[in-house]
């Protein structure tokens, strides 16, 4: 049940520090309290120890730097933006590339960005922030359809906020037992959840034993407090289906990330599948 130091970690999510906050204009077009305006980061309140000040003159070796401090081999990145493109340009052995789906509502722009990005990135995922969204798309809804039916045809996951999201918007399109629907229309569909699934992790766990292609990433939580729920499931019947995700330089630090980390309850067995065998499966790293 020790952490395993030493051990190769596969960060399904990960990003660049960047000299403004510029990439959440697209959550702050559509908040409406004017703290949430006014905040740097649209969660900051639910998040301590933000990562600030980091240098931003070379922002891929800043990450690059502390992966390596942590053990990190490889890193899931997006795969629009100047960094990101550097990155996987410069260090395909170290980052793998995902697209996002920004506006579902724009069907065949979002199917056709996939493409795109498929054939001039070789991305390895698809995700989406479906409370982020605008105008917001659920999880099951029809619009996301053509986007699940592509990544079936390009065979990549697909990485799915759920559950109450940080940002103050409605948390309706994240709701836990949508994802049901969805992995019934589309059964050969790999679909991840991220940041959670709270308050409904007990649901999620019913639907991961049900779902033989759904999977879920700890991304945006601190391991302390990963839901007992979730560590319960990787350490009886769900170690083949839990995959760590980080949240640096968002909201987390890598140094907390892995202190924390020490403390988790997870039996031997699962440490190796959900620091990094998981997320190659997933993803294909290595094949």
């Amino acid at each position: 049940m020790v952490f395993p130091m030493g051990t190769p970690v596969v960060d399904t999510m990960i990003s660049f520090p960047s000299p403004d906050s510029s990439q959440y204009d697209f959550i702050r077009r559509q908040l409406k309290d004017s703290e949430s305006k006014a905040f740097e980061f649209p969660a900051q309140y639910m998040f301590k120890g933000v990562p600030h000040d980091l240098p931003t003159d070379d922002p891929v070796s800043v990450t690059l730097r502390e992966m390596d401090r942590f053990n990190i081999e490889y890193a899931l990145i997006g795969c629009r933006g100047e960094a990101s493109q550097r990155a996987l340009a410069t260090f395909p052995d170290r980052f793998v590339a995902g697209s996002s789906v920004t506006d579902p509502s724009d069907v065949m722009g979002s199917v056709r960005r996939l493409v795109e990005d498929h054939e001039k990135f070789g991305i390895r995922a698809a995700d989406v922030f479906p409370a982020g969204t605008f105008p917001q798309v659920a999880i099951n809804g029809e619009k996301m359809y053509p986007i699940y039916a592509k990544c079936v045809e390009l065979g990549i996951p697909i990485f799915v906020c759920a559950g109450v999201p940080g940002p103050r918007l409605p948390f309706a399109p994240q709701r836990v037992e949508l994802i049901d629907q969805v992995m019934f229309d589309f059964p050969d569909l790999v679909f991840v959840t991220r940041h959670g699934c709270e308050p409904w992790t007990d649901l999620a766990v019913k639907l991961l034993l049900k779902w033989p292609n759904l999977y879920y990433s700890t991304s945006a939580f601190a391991p302390k407090h990963y839901p007992k729920a979730i560590i319960d499931y990787a350490n009886t019947r769900g170690a083949d289906k839990v995959i760590y995700g980080g949240y640096f330089p968002m909201g987390l630090s890598l140094e907390r990330i892995m202190k924390e980390m020490q403390d988790v309850p997870f039996r031997d067995h699962v440490w190796s599948r959900f620091l990094h065998e998981n997320a190659r499966k997933v993803l294909g790293i290595g094949s």
